[in-house]
């Protein structure tokens, strides 16, 4: 009798408890040698080309494996192991490999370019027709018109940048679990809000360990950064957070990431050489809404010049606070976040230490579920007995005006050990109709939340709360798709710059009067969040917006300029290029030996390797949707209907601008960008609309 498989049970949530690493490699190679058959067969001479046969063919192998993988891949992020890691290991380097063969595969190729040139194309549904395009632009990617020995080559970089990104993001995650400082009393959290202590004494508990520890998860590093008044801890934990897997600080050489970075550019630069390209980030715009490198430079470049001059002066600002206040008379990198918050507090009589009670995480996800109702007509609604990772997960269900469910989300909020920092939403099953009723999208929602200590709920910062509405957005954009192809539906398939519209249109609503006043409630009191104390929240939304900017466009343009400036006689380069970036952009210089690439997972593991300045491309498109709800008054239900109707349920059906144009009624402009950072009386002048600009 063969041996149950969970990872292969037909079911519609994953067995979360059942799963072992030993299913993995199984379960994976079984779907795998499923989709070899089934190439095989569209292979052979006397098969018949059409979409059925072809596209849905594959499509039906690729969601098949996809149920399998996305639980491990999961796992591998939230709950790390070293059987796990190993497991994972062996069986993405088997699916990579398959891959990439596949995408050079010249009869799959031939089969699907056939159905692309046949009559039946014409007849296809959009979505379908998409499919077969963007189909072939990945066989074209993937190498597949290259001859030997180029591809091979093609193959081997793709297997050897695979075990590169996962390597990277490893060392990043063992670095930051690396590293602690356990103190017997809590003396050196002076300074700290008692709604920011908790996190102290839970990691200390979770260890086993009286008093408290200071570690470099997100809510502690924040913590300590915002509020301690102790500048050596300060300096500490920045030092420690800033030189992860890297050459220096306090683990110097110890998960190094230096050469790897090395190996990934170069890679990624031969690769894109071989496809024709003159660089890694020209290839990385085949598949995003601009057009050539010339325009992201000089978008990017543009917003300095408006924000640069903003920032020095707040930075002037903060330095004269710093030094007549606080007595600091050179402001250090680990003195910034201490003295913001010590000056918003003066300026605006407002601190995350007088909000933070106002947003307990359960009123939170009430009042982002309520306005949901009401502005997309869709219910969530809590689902007990479903089998999770962990015990602090929740999952829900998003239901119809009929009460019907149709799609689900785990909610995974809170920092633990074993678990990636950041915040992401990710696919766990998608939306996909073969010969029947459409399997139901499923999505993960994961946070670093501190979690709760004593017997106060989980408390949230509004740049806590701005984090789950964006990462709510992405998984709107996933469990609201109504394209029954998981290749098209939801995010997958959207242009990388315009995929993060729905997210950050999602996060403008954490600032709405109306939605906010109905859930931020004090968790102890009960009484809604004051309406003077809202507006100090509004009159500060501009504070140090310059700066914050330009922290962005930092990335951006450091991200950008490594790829498409990469020669392969001179190496990475890396601390160099990006000290010309902040040469042209910083106002405020951190030391030498600062190693913030070397845990920049988002560009060398994370997908968004030359496509950082995405998200303030999709930023434009985000705010200016936004500001039709605006004009609407804000929880408009109508907007809410077209949203859904133009972008959330068409995927990647057609071009994110036709979608947004479908939504807007016209192209996309920069002004309610400008609004939102307060930067729009600012000279020099932009291009009216982000297509002009392209």
């Amino acid at each position: 009798m063969p041996v149950d498989n969970p990872l292969l049970r037909d079911s519609d949530l994953p067995p979360f408890t059942e799963i072992r690493p030993e299913h993995i490699l199984p379960a994976v190679q079984q779907c795998l040698e499923a989709f070899r058959s089934t190439v095989a067969a569209i292979s052979d001479p006397g098969s018949v080309h059409d979409f059925e046969q072809v596209l849905l063919a594959t499509e039906r192998q690729e969601e098949r494996l996809g149920r399998v993988w996305a639980p491990v891949s999961h796992l591998h992020a939230v709950a790390d192991s070293p059987a796990l890691r190993e497991a994972y290991a062996v069986a993405l380097e088997k699916m990579t490999a398959q891959a990439l063969q596949f995408g050079q595969h010249r009869p799959l190729f031939e089969a699907v370019k056939a159905v692309y040139e046949s009559a039946q194309f014409a007849g296809l549904s959009p979505a379908e027709r998409a499919l077969v395009e963007h189909q072939l632009r990945d066989f074209r990617l993937s190498g597949v018109a290259l001859e030997e020995p180029a591809r091979t080559r093609f193959r081997e970089i793709g297997m050897a940048l695979s075990k590169l990104t996962t390597g990277f993001e490893e060392a990043v995650l063992d670095a930051t679990e690396a590293w602690s400082e356990h103190h017997d009393t809590a003396d050196l959290l002076a300074g700290l809000p008692e709604a920011e202590r908790g996190p102290f004494f839970v990691a200390a508990q979770q260890a086993g360990m009286e008093g408290i520890l200071v570690t470099l998860k997100p809510p502690a590093v924040q913590a300590v950064l915002s509020y301690a008044e102790d500048r050596g801890l300060r300096e500490r934990v920045w030092s420690a957070h800033q030189t992860r897997a890297s050459d220096q600080g306090p683990q110097a050489g110890r998960f190094d990431n230096s050469k790897r970075i090395e190996q990934i550019l170069a890679l990624r630069h031969e690769a894109a050489g071989l496809l024709g390209y003159a660089n890694a980030a020209e290839e990385s715009l085949a598949t995003k809404m601009v057009s050539n490198t010339d325009t992201v430079l000089g978008f990017l470049r543009d917003l300095v010049g408006r924000a640069r001059p903003v920032a020095e002066q707040e930075l002037e600002a903060l330095r004269r606070f710093a030094s007549t206040e606080l007595g600091l008379d050179s402001l250090q990198p680990w003195d910034v976040g201490f003295a913001s918050e010590r000056l918003r507090k003066q300026r605006f009589d407002l601190d995350d230490a007088i909000l933070k009670p106002y947003f307990p995480l359960p009123a939170v996800l009430d009042g982002l579920f309520g306005m949901v109702a009401q502005v997309f007509g869709v219910r969530v609604v809590p689902r007990d007995g479903v089998a999770v990772w962990n015990s602090e997960v929740r999952y829900l269900e998003l239901c119809n005006a009929q009460g019907e469910a149709f799609a689900g989300l785990y909610l995974d909020l809170y920092a633990r050990t074993g678990k990636r920092g950041g915040a992401w939403m990710d696919v766990c099953r998608s939306r996909f109709c073969d010969q029947s009723e459409p399997f139901k999208p499923v999505a993960f929602l994961t946070c670093n939340f501190a979690p709760p200590h004593g017997d106060a709920p989980a408390l949230l910062s509004h740049d806590d709360v701005l984090t789950l509405f964006h990462e709510f957005g992405h998984g709107l954009h996933h469990l609201l798709t109504e394209v029954d192809l998981p290749s098209i539906g939801g995010i997958e398939g959207v242009e990388w710059d315009a995929v993060e519209l729905p997210s950050q249109l999602l996060e403008n609503f954490a600032w709405n009067r109306e939605a906010l006043l109905g859930f931020a409630r004090h968790y102890r009191t009960g009484q809604a969040l004051p309406a003077a104390l809202y507006q100090r929240l509004l009159d500060a939304r501009h504070f140090q917006a310059g700066l914050g900017l330009l922290r962005q466009l930092e990335f951006a343009l450091f991200d950008f300029r490594l790829h498409r400036e990469f020669e392969p006689d001179r190496g990475a380069r890396v601390m160099d290029c990006l000290q010309a970036v902040r040469d042209d952009v910083a106002v405020l210089q951190p030391p030498t030996w600062a190693r913030f690439p070397h845990a920049f997972t988002h560009i060398f593991a994370g997908g968004y390797g030359a496509g950082y300045y995405g998200y303030l491309w999709a930023e434009v498109l985000a705010a200016d949707a936004f500001s039709r709800f605006e004009e609407a008054g804000g929880l408009d239900s109508a907007c809410g209907t077209a949203l859904r109707r133009e972008i959330l349920a068409v995927g990647a059906s057609r071009p994110a601008l036709e979608s947004f144009i479908a939504f807007r009624g016209r192209e996309p402009r920069i002004e309610a960008l400008l609004r939102s950072y307060g930067l729009t009386a600012r000279e020099p002048p932009v291009p009216t609309s982000v297509e002009q600009a392209s």
